[in-house]
């Protein structure tokens, strides 16, 4: 296990200059969050930056996953649209077109561990039942174009999105029923829905847990805060991966602290160095 740190949480600096800083403050891995300033596919010159990118991610010998949550890339005027289970086919084909041809394509060249994505807020009165259909049919045919890429997929529940717990995920990943489909569990995001003890499900999906998130969280307020603002149980999320026997990256996702880029990753790395580093103490905690 190692820690890593979200690009969306960089937003004003040049990505060359923020891997630097990550790789100097011990970061062992990037979640980058392709934007309209980071690895921008819409660029022209995008295919010659990939390939510069992946030249930095070697000579900093670090990992990477993709995650596919910039706000505004695919429409300038509205938040995170459109999605999967938009109500017009040729836009839940626009986010299909970028998660497969965009995100899993960069995946395959910078050999990242998964493409992380969630489902998107409905915009329609559909049914419920309607909705999840959608959904059901986009991912299994993203999962289906992954798999021919050797890409593993990490869905995230999300809070306020139409798949917003690990109930609602449990019923979608078994639909989509693909051995590249698994998950991108969000600590915060199990506090803020009151899902609790986190280290539960942790354990419970340890065979699909391709991608953890992690920052302070409050019950019932989406809001990602600094460490030690929240009330995210740190000695239980550690405790979980632990006996999760999870050996992948634990990603800070602090989107909207790029004002305090520098120092907000210091004081991430050094509140959750040292949980880390008990996850390999003998004497560490265990969720049995």
């Amino acid at each position: 296990m190692f820690l890593g740190y979200n690009t969306n949480g960089f937003a004003h600096h040049r990505l060359e200059d923020a891997v630097g800083i990550l790789a100097a403050q011990g970061y062992c891995g990037v979640a980058l969050t392709p934007d309209v300033h980071h690895l921008n596919p819409f660029e022209p010159d995008y295919p010659s930056q990939v390939a510069e990118f992946a030249e930095l991610l070697a000579e900093r010998e670090m990992r990477c996953v993709i995650e596919t949550g910039a706000r505004f890339l695919l429409n300038a005027h509205f938040k995170h649209q459109p999605t999967l289970i938009s109500k017009m086919p040729e836009d839940r084909e626009y986010r299909f077109e970028f998660l497969s041809q965009d995100c899993v394509t960069l995946a395959k060249a910078l050999n990242a561990d998964c493409v992380s994505f969630w489902s998107g807020t409905p915009t329609d009165d559909a049914a419920p039942s309607t909705i999840l259909d959608r959904l059901v049919d986009q991912c299994i045919r993203l999962a289906d174009f992954a798999a021919e890429r050797g890409v593993k997929l990490a869905f995230e529940p999300e809070p306020g999105m139409f798949i917003d717990t690990m109930e609602k995920f449990a019923e979608l990943h078994g639909r989509v029923n693909r051995p590249n489909f698994g998950l991108t569990i969000d600590v915060g995001h199990l506090v803020c829905q009151g899902e609790l003890p986190v280290s539960e499900h942790l354990v419970k999906w340890k065979d699909w847990l391709w991608n953890v998130h992690i920052e302070d969280m409050k019950p019932g307020v989406h809001d990602h805060l600094l460490f030690g603002e929240g009330s995210v149980d740190f000695t239980d999320v550690f405790a979980g991966l632990k006996s999760a026997g999870y050996n992948r990256g634990v990603y800070v996702e602090l989107s909207r602290h790029s004002h305090n880029a520098v120092a907000t990753a210091r004081q991430s790395m050094e509140f959750l160095k040292e949980w880390v580093d008990s996850v390999d103490s003998s004497d560490s905690p265990t969720v049995r």
